[in-house]
């Protein structure tokens, strides 16, 4: 254990080090495979489906604010979906200005939720997204969590009806056909319904857990969330008569688990064994408060310093050098001192001379 808790610390420590420059290279990493994702799911404007384009947006987002990236996967969302056809980018415009009112009004700053919810569905471990927000976030991160799930599900739809939507006519019939497919598509999704109330539910209760004061609340919130995650979706799946394979979301649910027990040991690692509760009071409060200590180590630093038998000899040789060299200046000070002391003739003070001997001497046989 301790090897770990020195683990954590020396990468707490080169992440303090060097934040400035790992962040900008951490959200282009999520930014570029946010944008290929949009790319290998839509990809029907050619212009837009180019790897430098795709560079050129995650160099832009990594320097800017996370809603920046999310506002630039919209764009590229409606870009393919006009390539598709109008139709499909008027109904992508509008869904778009709905569910980004729905999110900005009450989550905006949890932007890189909705980013990140169509990359834990590409990385087949979609529960790891609710946990996560609910142990890193708060209950608002419910709202982008759902509207990311929209998207998700909407764009699949829209590249399994690419083919009805261009053969359909044009004309005014065949708008309002194109419209309803899509419509239709998205309303009647019960998969999609089933995975955004999985996703809420799950979020609000492993943040509502997780902000408890009982020990070990990260862990039990962890285990909770996966919990009621897989029977949201089994007790979903029999009564909307969804289609469930149970071995993925049995492996998914584990993994998210094991990756969300990791998240806690580095983003939060309480020692409950240690833990102190304290009461205080002022003139207008009683106060009682829990302590829960972190779980850390102090790192040693060790420098070796390599010293030869060869540098020993020198310094010996520099040390009686320097020694021999101070007395002989020493000496030198003081027979300098003793030789002007000697050279130096005596001088009697200036007052003796003006001093009358004989006159005293008869002032004092007078007295007598």
């Amino acid at each position: 254990m301790r090897a770990l808790l020195e683990f954590k610390q020396k990468i707490k420590n080169l992440y303090s080090k060097y934040e400035l420059y790992l962040m900008p290279i951490i959200k282009f990493g999520i930014a570029m495979a946010y944008f290929y994702w949009i790319n290998q799911n839509m990809g029907y404007m050619a212009r837009l489906n180019n790897i430098f384009v795709l560079v050129i947006l995650a160099l832009i987002s990594s320097i800017m604010p996370p809603v920046v990236m999310t506002f630039a996967g919209f764009i590229l969302m409606v870009g393919h979906a006009y390539g598709l056809c109008i139709e499909a980018a008027a109904f992508m415009l509008v869904l778009i200005l709905l569910l980004a009112i729905l999110f900005l009004r009450f989550s905006g700053g949890q932007s890189i939720v909705l980013v990140c919810t169509p990359l834990s569905f590409m990385m087949d471990v979609p529960v790891l997204l609710p946990i996560g927000s609910g142990l890193l976030g708060n209950a608002l991160t419910a709202f982008p969590a759902g509207c990311g799930v929209i998207f998700y599900y909407f764009i699949r739809q829209l590249r399994n009806q690419a083919e009805a939507l261009q053969q359909l006519s044009e004309g005014e019939q065949a708008f309002l056909a194109k419209i309803k497919l899509m419509a239709d598509g998205l309303i009647q999704n019960w998969a999609m319904w089933l995975t955004v109330i999985a996703f809420v539910v799950v979020i609000l209760m492993v943040n509502l857990i997780r902000t408890r004061s009982f020990d070990y609340a990260w862990r039990i919130a962890i285990i909770a969330g996966g919990i009621v995650y897989v029977l949201v979706m089994f007790v979903g799946s029999f009564y909307l008569e969804v289609r469930l394979s149970v071995t993925p979301l049995a492996v998914q649910t584990i993994i998210s688990v094991v990756v969300g027990l990791i998240m806690e040991f580095f983003f939060f690692g309480g020692d409950y064994s240690r833990t102190e509760r304290l009461e205080y009071e002022d003139d207008e409060y009683y106060y009682y408060v829990k302590a829960v200590p972190k779980a850390a180590v102090a790192t040693s630093e060790r420098s070796v310093k390599r010293i030869t038998g060869h540098g020993k000899e020198d310094r010996r040789s520099e040390e009686v050098v320097s020694y021999e060299k101070s007395r002989s200046r020493g000496s030198s000070k003081k027979t300098k001192k003793r030789t002007s002391e000697k050279s130096a003739p005596v001088q009697a003070p200036a007052d003796v001379e003006k001093i009358d001997f004989e006159k005293k001497l008869e002032e004092s046989l007078k007295d007598l």
